[in-house]
């Protein structure tokens, strides 16, 4: 839990316990590669539910653009949102969808980082 609080202090709940579970195993280097992608990939609530909102004042799906949802993105912007039932039901859900988008963010940069960044053999 050290190494979580040391490189991403702003992660709490179930994403700090995920991240933490990560980077447990890694070195290091990786961890601290990992910080810094992972950092840059993921999304805050907050931005997502300011995006939903957007969808009342005639844009609907920039939320789902944000969290690389195209089709869906598409979908609500020709529909206005379904007829802003789908935006309503966002907006109850956007932590839900922050949270799906950020875990499948950090298993891509998992694999992302020990790919490049291989552990070294300990010597004995």
């Amino acid at each position: 839990m050290s190494k979580i609080i040391k490189y991403l202090p702003e992660l709490q709940g179930d994403e700090q316990l995920l991240i933490a579970q990560i980077i447990t195993t890694m070195t290091e280097e990786q961890a601290e590669q990992f910080a810094h992608v992972y950092r840059r990939r993921r999304k805050d609530e907050i931005s997502v539910l300011l995006l939903t909102l957007t969808a009342f004042i005639g844009v609907a799906g920039v939320n789902r653009f944000y969290l690389g949802q195209l089709g869906m993105g598409l979908a609500y912007l020709f529909t206005g949102g379904f007829c802003l039932i789908g935006t309503i039901v966002d907006l109850f859900n956007y932590k839900s969808l922050t949270a799906s988008f950020n875990e499948k963010q950090a298993l891509d940069v998992d694999q992302l980082i020990r790919g490049a960044f291989p552990a070294l053999p300990e010597a004995t």
